[in-house]
């Protein structure tokens, strides 16, 4: 080969390296040191934030934006490397979180997009100023219930965004239970929002709640909440007591079937002292307590110790042993309200009934049916009356 066509073939290699780092750099080559070609810098990335600064606002969802490109990944944590969890956008240039930023945390954004560059940058949320929190029934110790225990939180503060409240809680069983959210006062005059299944829990049940809601305002007057909760149980027996107030017996039925009639004294008709009707859920078995008429406007009628205690209604109901009644049991309907048996059968029973079995008082001379949030009413109402009252238009929510 000639000395000028090996110089044409070495301009050619060179004019190919050149237009090759060019293609990878994104930039033009510049010549010197020896000819050797370098490539520039890519520029980084641009992304956009929402939320920016040390004293950004809690309560909305983080939204990053991509200025040119697709990302291909987002990742937002707090101090504690907690990851906010999000979504990427169809067309890839922008990502938003599931949850609102929760207040007092800092949070770090970092990004990537397809072409492998990245982005970081951070914020921190001010602090709440009113915190509003959630008691809980049933509390994770309670293990297993009967089959009419609703799910119940009430709350310290109002909830004026019932609806936003409600997007963020969640349940989830193992059976795909059909039920929904119902919101009303307690009987404390708080707030309260309570998930009953369409029909009786089907027992061996597994449920499990979550109640995602740090982030999330309550709304005016209610302040955020600054945590999350959760709790679970267990549907045990299919036990149902009904109270007949004209034989004056009480029926109890497990698994379908009567195991046991017991003889009793309900409250006295035509007054305060009458019990209550309709159905109510053993709400909690207290075992022996002190019992004050005045406590529960009744005056001086009574005050003592009584035994084998059980609550039907935040008012005062009790089923419990009432010796000194024992005359009237399966007679007549004396007592203040309660339902009093004897001292065995109380026992008996108390060593049997768990919280969330079904209690139905039927037959005359009661005072009516106890308010909603006096208890654990809502089995009172209709599916369709019970799904009015979420603030989700009564969307049902299967577990």
């Amino acid at each position: 080969m000639s000395r000028t066509r090996r110089t044409a073939h070495a301009v050619a290699a060179a004019a190919l390296l050149a237009a090759a780092l060019t293609a990878c750099g994104g930039g033009s080559p510049t010549a010197g040191g020896g000819g050797k070609a370098e490539m520039k810098k890519k520029p980084d990335m641009a992304i956009s934030v929402n939320l920016t600064g040390d004293q950004v606002k809690a309560g909305e969802p983080v939204k990053v934006t991509l200025a040119d490109g697709k990302f291909a990944l987002v990742k937002v944590t707090d101090a504690k490397g907690g990851e906010l969890a999000g979504k990427i956008s169809d067309d890839g240039k922008s990502w938003t979180s599931e949850r609102n930023a929760a207040p007092g945390a800092e949070y770090r954004v970092e990004a990537q997009n397809t072409d492998s560059q990245s982005a970081n940058t951070q914020f921190k949320t001010t602090a709440a100023d009113k915190v509003n929190k959630v008691t809980i029934n049933p509390g994770k110790a309670t293990g297993v219930v009967g089959i009419a225990q609703p799910v119940s939180l009430v709350f310290d503060n109002p909830v004026k965004n019932k609806a936003d409240v409600e997007k963020h809680l969640k349940v989830t069983t193992s059976n795909a239970t059909e039920g929904s959210w119902g919101w009303f006062k307690d009987y404390s005059g708080n707030d309260r929002v309570d998930w009953r299944p369409r029909e009786y829990w089907k027992p061996g049940t597994d449920v499990k709640v979550e109640m995602n809601l740090n982030g999330v305002d309550s709304g005016q007057g209610g302040g955020y909440f600054v945590r999350d909760y959760d709790t679970g149980f267990r549907i045990g027996k299919d036990r149902r007591m009904e109270v007949d107030l004209d034989t004056r017996k009480m029926k109890v039925t497990e698994d379908g079937q009567v195991v046991e009639t017991i003889a009793v004294s309900a409250g006295t008709p035509g007054g305060q002292k009458a019990s209550w009707a309709g159905k109510m859920v053993l709400m909690a078995k207290e075992g022996t307590i002190r019992m004050d008429s005045q406590t529960v406007g009744l005056g001086d009628s009574y005050d003592k110790m009584v035994d084998s205690s059980m609550r039907l209604t935040w008012s005062g109901m009790y089923v419990h042993a009432a010796p000194w009644n024992s005359a009237n049991f399966g007679r007549a309907n004396t007592s203040s309200g309660c339902v009093g048996m004897s001292s065995s059968d109380a026992a008996a029973f108390y060593a049997r009934a768990q919280p969330g079995d079904l209690f139905e008082v039927v037959g005359d001379g009661s005072k009516g049916t106890a308010d909603i949030g006096n208890g654990y009413g809502e089995w009172n109402l209709s599916w369709d009356e019970w799904k009015a009252k979420s603030a989700l238009s009564g969307a049902p929510q299967s577990g």
